[in-house]
């Protein structure tokens, strides 16, 4: 019986542990740039865009050009959300891949 008084300690410590990683995420903020600084799009650890910012020059330029620069720039902060998110459960998981179980993104 205590074995299994164990395992049910180590899931509640597993389940806080988890809990806390998910608030970390939540605050993690990830910036993608295109077009030599021309734009930047930050995203939140949920994957909402926060802000974005595009330079005065680019304004004056072709639109579809634009259009792929926000798109490239979001998709680099997508990227970089992703290798932070992945890290941050990393160090809640020890590196364990959980089966089944599906995180943020």
């Amino acid at each position: 019986m205590t074995d299994f008084t164990k395992i049910l300690n180590k899931a509640k410590e597993f389940e806080a542990k988890i809990r806390e990683s998910q608030e970390k995420i939540k605050n993690i903020k990830a910036e993608g740039i295109s077009g030599s600084n021309s734009v930047k799009v930050i995203l939140d650890g949920e994957g909402e865009m926060c802000k974005i910012e595009i330079s005065d020059e680019i304004l004056k330029g072709d639109k579809v050009i634009l259009e792929d620069l926000i798109v490239a720039a979001h998709n680099k902060a997508k990227v970089e959300l992703k290798l932070k998110t992945t890290e941050e459960i990393s160090k809640t998981t020890g590196g364990f891949n959980i089966p089944g179980f599906k995180w943020p993104l």
